[in-house]
């Protein structure tokens, strides 16, 4: 908010979404209803990405359930951003939000 650039634009906030939830549909569902037996063919890693996750499970302690939902919001995050391969920063970023709502309800 206080940076120089100027912030995404409402309208173009919400081209990302419809493009995001467009190709969400081409999969046949939400990231959110995903089937766990397929969230390794839909949620391609690189390299960077499988070692944040790798680290962040170990870190924090994570099951899988949690495992299985970071790859979906950052499934979700990869998708907003047009990237067909979840990045380390997508990792990250759903890492963050996991962390913030464990904290939120302690």
């Amino acid at each position: 908010m206080r940076g120089k650039e100027p912030g995404a634009t409402s309208a173009l906030m919400r081209q990302r979404v419809l493009a995001a939830r467009a190709r969400q549909a081409e999969r046949g569902f939400v990231n959110a209803n995903m089937p766990p037996g397929r969230l390794r063919e839909l949620c391609p890693l690189d390299a960077a990405a499988e070692r944040t996750l790798e680290m962040a499970i170990r870190r924090l302690a994570l099951s899988a359930r949690a495992h299985d939902r970071i790859l979906k919001v950052a499934r979700t995050i990869a998708d907003l951003g047009a990237s067909e391969q979840i990045q380390a920063k997508h990792i990250a970023e759903a890492v963050q939000y996991r962390s913030l709502d464990r904290d939120y309800w302690k």
